[in-house]
């Protein structure tokens, strides 16, 4: 199988690739500078250069190729609708060129948050919350089923963790903790987020991209829910930090991420594609000093 994959350099692109290329499988991936292009290549992949609004070039590959792996968003709050906007019209675009082939396009979302129910997999993306303007492109993604393409959603939860990692949120956690000088969680601490290993998100895309029915949703969720009390303890552990109730609006755009009880489940999800996630628990890659060493 040859995949067209967007942000193969990434954090989940980068094992999506090493996983493809370790089943002899081909993997081409949109690079946006010369470094993302040299890991591509050093992972075993082939690079082509551009980024998200080379719609000729990514459509031209995604024709090309036997299926798709879409990771890649350009996260600029400034500018976060008219990504969006760009990333649907080039989903449209690919649609056009794809359709009625039957190849897989697999796009990576996010687990809803509704803050102190469990998430499942039936349950839409809201429009109205944090990240609303993505549900466009969940809608998007999904809709291509019906023009004869093997589409699917990912849909990750906050944490995807693992040794390496330096930009998701966990990080921005603990670097935030630095700042104000505390191990910080909201309320009683109580409130879960949902959680994943590297590892596990990787294999589930690729299970996806081998044989996930069209318009499936999947969660690829290996902890149902993760108290941020005990993250904040494990944090505060490994960096000699207090670990402290703090207000909300000391918080900034983490205010909601913190205080909101998140759940997702993975059972459907289990149950479609035969995953069964292995990796470690993100208290224990906490523990291990990943993201405070």
């Amino acid at each position: 199988m040859h995949v067209f994959m967007t942000g193969a350099s990434g954090w989940i692109g980068s094992a999506l690739t090493a996983e493809l290329i370790a089943a002899g499988h081909c993997v081409t991936g949109l690079a946006r500078s010369e470094a993302s292009a040299e890991k591509i290549v050093a992972a075993g992949g082939t690079a082509v250069r551009g980024d998200m609004r080379d719609h000729d070039l990514i459509v031209s590959e995604a024709t090309k190729a036997d299926a798709v792996a879409h990771l890649a968003f350009t996260l600029d709050f400034a500018e976060f609708d008219e990504a969006v906007d760009n990333e649907v019209e080039l989903i449209a675009e690919i649609g056009t060129a794809l359709e009625g082939t039957g190849k897989a396009f697999v796009a990576a979302s996010g687990t809803p948050i509704l803050l102190g129910r469990v998430a499942t997999e039936a349950d839409v993306l809201d429009p109205a919350g944090p990240a609303g303007p993505r549900a466009r492109t969940a809608s998007a993604v999904l809709a291509l089923s019906a023009r004869g393409i093997r589409s699917a959603l990912v849909r990750m939860p906050r944490s995807v963790h693992g040794e390496g990692d330096a930009n998701g949120l966990i990080a921005a956690l603990v670097g935030l903790d630095r700042q104000l000088g505390v191990a910080a969680y909201v309320g009683d601490g109580q409130n879960r987020w949902p959680a994943v290993h590297l590892s596990d998100a990787a294999r589930l895309f690729f299970l996806a991209l081998e044989g996930a029915p069209a318009g499936s949703v999947l969660h690829a969720v290996g902890e149902e829910g993760v108290p941020l009390r005990q993250v904040a303890d494990v944090i505060a552990a490994r960096t000699g930090l207090p670990a402290a109730a703090v207000d909300v609006e000391q918080l900034g755009v983490f205010g909601a991420l913190l205080s909101g009880d998140q759940p997702a489940s993975a059972l459907t999800t289990r149950q479609l594609v035969s995953w069964e996630p292995s990796g470690p628990t993100l208290l224990r890659d906490l523990e291990a000093g990943y993201y405070t060493d």
